[in-house]
């Protein structure tokens, strides 16, 4: 990956945190910790890996994309709009009544989404089918999936993990965003799903782990998931909650709360700062 590709990819991810701002502070509602830390691995995804296009979101041979963390939805919106499947000025409108951007994710609402979700661990599920189906139709799409850390508590994440590596599902990569924290507190407290590479590996995944805000490591891989043949793979994200605000960074209590204006213009202040430096390095 070359300087500019990586540049271009930073702007992304920072876009992708203001709009997931903006949506967040004028619902006064949602989930800002967790969207801020997956925008960089959104931005990689949308920008640079998966063969998706804005004017054709039903093309049966398209990359499939399931934010199994469903509560999210800021940052899918945010990469989304960026990507251009709606305007980014919708954005705005999260929570709306008459909004088709609504706290979760909704396939039949809005354009680009894949998979409704939201009940953590369903998401993972139905991932693991379109896999299965690109398989037995004999298509060549990829299948990608965001889980929480917090989310390896449900046990249906397990018996997804068992029917992925049963079915042999090469076609299928999951990102673990292991920032460490969930509403609660820290995941290790509330119910450990430690440590996660060994049961993903018992469980039959091929086992990566990467800084997730690092691109030129979430490109090597997802290089090497993409060579890895006979198994699924899961991408071990090792990620700051709240990644891009001072004051949100490291912090549970940003889990599901929304921004006051004094913090937001704060917020805002800080990454549009760094959109401006990427702007002035081209």
């Amino acid at each position: 990956m070359d300087d500019t590709t990586k540049r271009q990819l930073q702007w992304n991810a920072e876009k992708i945190r203001l709009h997931a701002l903006e949506g967040i502070y004028g619902a006064a509602s949602g989930h800002p910790g967790g969207s801020l830390s997956i925008a960089d691995l959104l931005s990689y995804l949308y920008f640079y890996k998966m063969k998706v296009d804005p004017k054709n979101p039903k093309d049966p041979n398209r990359d499939r994309f399931v934010l199994s963390k469903g509560h999210c939805a800021p940052a899918l919106y945010g990469a989304l709009a960026l990507k251009g499947y709606f305007p980014e000025e919708a954005c705005k409108t999260l929570r709306k009544i008459d909004s088709f951007l609504q706290g979760h994710p909704d396939m039949k609402g809005t354009p680009g989404v894949d998979m409704s979700t939201g009940s953590l661990g369903q998401g993972i599920s139905a991932a693991c089918g379109m896999a299965l189906n690109a398989k037995l139709d004999g298509l060549a799409y990829r299948v990608y999936a965001i889980l929480g850390d917090g989310e390896l508590e449900e046990g249906e994440v397990w018996e997804a993990a068992m029917f992925a590596a049963h079915y042999k599902l090469d076609n299928f990569t999951a990102m673990v965003d292991f920032n460490g924290l969930q509403i609660d507190g820290k995941i290790t407290d509330v119910m450990s799903p430690c440590p996660i590479d060994k049961k993903f590996e018992g469980f039959g995944f091929h086992v990566i782990q990467i800084n997730g805000h690092d691109f030129v490591q979430i490109d090597k891989a997802f290089a090497e998931a993409e060579q890895t043949k006979g198994k699924p793979t899961v991408i071990i994200c090792h990620n700051i909650k709240g990644k891009g605000v001072s004051f949100m960074e490291n912090e549970a209590g940003w889990h599901g709360n929304a921004p006051s204006r004094e913090q937001y213009e704060q917020a805002v202040s800080e990454i549009q700062a760094r959109i401006k430096c990427l702007e002035v390095a081209e």
